[in-house]
C-alpha cells in the first residue's frame, strides 16, 4: 500500500470526521463525547490556516488518517505555540501512517516558525507516547483525572518539542 501525506482539502472532510468520530465513540484518544458533524468538520477545517494546516494520509484515493496544528491559546502571546493531533484509522495502525502524519505536520511547524508544539495524550497510549517521543516530544507532566470517560478519570500526559536549533531547546 502506497501511503502519500498531503494537505487536507474540503472533500476529505467525511473521511477525516469518520476516522475522528470512532475514536470519539470507542477510545479515550479525544475528551470529545459526541460525534461531529459533517457541517461541525467543514468549520473546523476552515479555521485552520497555512500556519496550522490539516493534513491526511491517503492510501490509493482514500483517506485513512490524518494529522493537524492548531492554535494552542488565542492569546497573543502563545502565537508562536502549536498543538499537535494525529489519528489513524484503527486498521492502519502500527504501520507507520502516524509517524509519517506527523514528520509532515513538524516540518510544516518548523517551516511556519512555530517555537513550541504540543501534545496532549491520555494516559494508556503507549504508542502515541512513543511516536512522539520519536519526534523530539519530551514530558513536561501529568495533567491527573483531567478527563472523564467511559466512566472512569482519566490523566493527561503533555509533551512539549521546541524548535530544532534553537538557542532556547533545552
Amino acid at each position: 500500500m502506497v501511503v502519500h501525506v498531503r494537505h487536507a482539502t474540503e472533500e476529505d472532510a467525511a473521511r477525516i470526521a469518520g476516522i475522528y468520530n470512532q475514536a470519539v465513540m470507542e477510545t479515550i484518544a479525544t475528551f470529545d463525547t459526541e460525534p461531529r458533524s459533517l457541517p461541525a468538520q467543514i468549520d473546523w477545517l476552515r479555521r485552520h490556516d497555512e500556519r496550522h494546516p490539516v493534513f491526511v494520509a491517503d492510501a490509493e484515493g482514500e483517506v485513512i488518517g490524518w494529522s493537524s496544528l492548531s492554535p494552542w491559546s488565542d492569546r497573543r502571546a502563545y502565537a508562536d505555540t502549536a498543538e499537535v493531533s494525529v489519528y489513524v484509522e484503527p486498521k492502519h495502525q502500527g504501520q507507520g501512517i502516524g509517524r509519517s502524519l506527523l514528520k509532515t505536520t513538524v516540518q510544516a511547524a518548523e517551516e511556519a516558525g512555530l517555537h513550541v508544539l504540543l501534545a496532549r495524550i491520555a494516559d494508556g497510549n503507549p504508542a502515541s507516547l512513543a511516536l512522539h517521543s520519536r519526534f523530539g516530544f519530551v514530558p513536561v507532566g501529568v495533567m491527573h483525572q483531567v478527563g472523564r470517560k467511559f466512566g472512569r478519570r482519566i490523566d493527561v500526559h503533555l509533551l512539549e518539542r521546541v524548535a530544532s536549533g534553537s538557542p532556547d531547546a533545552p
